[in-house]
């Protein structure tokens, strides 16, 4: 497994990791049964196997259900996992966010239940999952660092936040991860975000790298899941079907060098640069092996540009959340 370094002076770690998110219901209702919970497990195990280090969860996937899918695969091999943990995100019985909890001592209590779950004596990464309007930025990155002098936090992660945000953080406590959007579907981060963050020495960690699947070919026919459209309008109506008139491009150039669209996705990600480590979420075995294909991908400078012109910022329409 090649290895990627978080940040100019944090943690190396797998050049790709490996998102949980999808192995719990996240929009509300019961989680997955005993079987899906054992491919999840599978999956982590097949992961760590295959050499990847990162494994990136949070405390309000499934109210906690996600930790203990990730604990129950890590045991007895804590030292092969480097855990990445997002907290502070409120929810409701029924999945509803109610908003983000970023007050100092909130967020202590967030990490001992992370611990907990995860059967734990630290975590590597520990990251707010968004800013708290309501708290100043410096007091909640200030609960990370104390948790980093206790010895229960190793590295600090923030996630989805503005440039004046990562500013903030960094000069509170070095930031060693900024874990954010970014994919050929969503390339806004290349304006500001990036530039700041290798200004700062902060390495990035890449989410929805094939964009809920429309980078993957899992939409063709317009097929969404019912819940995934209502929440994106980039999925609804005219706009769905505009986007996947432009994802035609990366599906015949993954046909053309007998590769997938998503392994082509991903490893546009990745060729963006060393301080970015693109996040595979899947649930199952099969999936991830097919995603880790991406690094057999080759890319040259008349492909990269191609791509870089069909996919253009902007070129996918439609907001991402």
């Amino acid at each position: 497994m090649k290895m990627r370094r978080l940040g100019r002076n944090g943690p190396l770690v797998s050049a790709i990791g490996l998102g949980c998110m999808r192995m719990s219901n996240i929009m509300g209702g019961p989680q997955p049964g005993p079987d899906s919970d054992l491919e999840s497990v599978a999956t982590i195990d097949a992961a760590l196997e295959a050499g990847i280090t990162l494994l990136n969860t949070g405390d309000f996937y499934g109210m906690g259900h996600n930790e203990v899918l990730v604990a129950k695969a890590i045991q007895g091999r804590r030292d092969h996992a480097f855990l990445s943990v997002k907290c502070g995100v409120q929810r409701t019985h029924t999945g509803a966010i109610l908003g983000m909890d970023g007050r100092p001592n909130s967020i202590k209590n967030f990490a001992a239940y992370s611990l907990q779950r995860l059967g734990v004596d630290y975590i590597d990464l520990y990251q707010p999952a968004r800013a708290d309007p309501s708290v100043p930025y410096e007091d909640t990155i200030g609960a990370v660092a104390e948790l980093i002098g206790e010895g229960k936090v190793r590295y600090l992660g923030v996630s989805e936040i503005n440039a004046d945000q990562l500013r903030r953080a960094h000069s509170t406590h070095p930031v060693s991860a900024l874990e954010i959007e970014y994919s050929l579907a969503s390339r806004f981060i290349e304006r500001e975000m990036l530039p700041l963050a290798r200004e700062l020495g902060v390495g990035v960690v890449a989410y929805s790298v094939v964009t809920q699947g429309l980078l993957a070919g899992a939409m063709q026919g317009g097929e969404v899941d019912e819940a995934l459209a209502s929440s994106f309008p980039r999925f609804q109506g005219e706009t769905l079907w505009r986007n996947l008139e432009t994802v035609g491009f990366l599906e015949r150039l993954a046909k053309s060098k007998h590769q997938t669209p998503a392994q082509l996705a991903i490893a546009w990600v990745l060729s963006r640069g060393d301080d970015i480590v693109p996040l595979v979420g899947t649930s199952r075995r099969s999936r991830l092996l097919e995603n880790l294909g991406a690094f057999d991908v080759a890319l040259n400078t008349e492909e990269l540009a191609a791509l870089d012109q069909a996919f253009a910022p902007g070129a996918i329409i439609g907001t991402r959340s």
